[in-house]
């Protein structure tokens, strides 16, 4: 009973990984104003929505490989190695070879704990909003004293990938807990 709910939940964390990582997992959006005078202009500096396969995609065009490849390897290449092995391990009817995978997964287990790491980085990256900033400033010119005000305001928010990779994350860590757990009973 519990191999075949351990492998039910790892089969809906794998739907929800999917959106996971396609939708986007935050906002983030600069503006920046001045006002002088009573006239106010102002230019966002940044707009993005960013997905984890987009975040990966642009820590590789800005040449951070190292950390681009840290995410993909933990939160995209080791859950597909966990789900496939879980496959293979529901699907045999030997108890020895779905026993080692077991181990071999509960081993990865510990380094899949990144995908968990990776969200607390996003969590990071989205405590840093910030209330409207402004600072006055003068300008002079030719004589003339121009009074002016530069504010700026930094918001980010979560997405929707954001929900749905972290309850990959959960259900993925229940259902291999039940599945190993089963797995250890009947192979002892």
């Amino acid at each position: 009973m519990l191999k075949h709910l351990g492998f039910l939940l790892n089969v809906c964390a794998i739907a929800l990984f999917i959106p996971g990582i396609l939708l986007p997992m935050f906002s983030l959006n600069m503006a920046m104003t001045i006002d002088a005078s009573g006239v106010a202009m102002s230019n966002n500096l940044i707009d993005k929505n960013l997905s984890l396969l987009q975040t990966i995609q642009e820590l590789w065009q800005d040449e951070r490989l190292l950390v681009a490849l840290l995410i993909f390897i933990f939160s995209i290449c080791i859950p597909m190695v966990k789900f496939l092995l879980l496959c293979v391990a529901y699907l045999t009817r030997q108890a020895k070879l779905a026993s080692r995978i077991h181990r071999f997964i509960s081993m990865i287990g510990k380094w899949s704990m990144a995908d968990v790491f990776v969200v607390a980085i996003f969590l990071a990256v989205l405590s840093t909003n910030h209330a409207e900033t402004a600072s006055p400033q003068q300008l002079a010119l030719f004589g003339f004293k121009l009074n002016f005000i530069v504010s700026s305001e930094t918001i980010s928010a979560l997405g929707a990938g954001f929900y749905y990779f972290t309850g990959y994350c959960l259900l993925a860590l229940f259902g291999t807990t039940l599945s190993s757990f089963n797995a250890h009973k009947t192979s002892n």
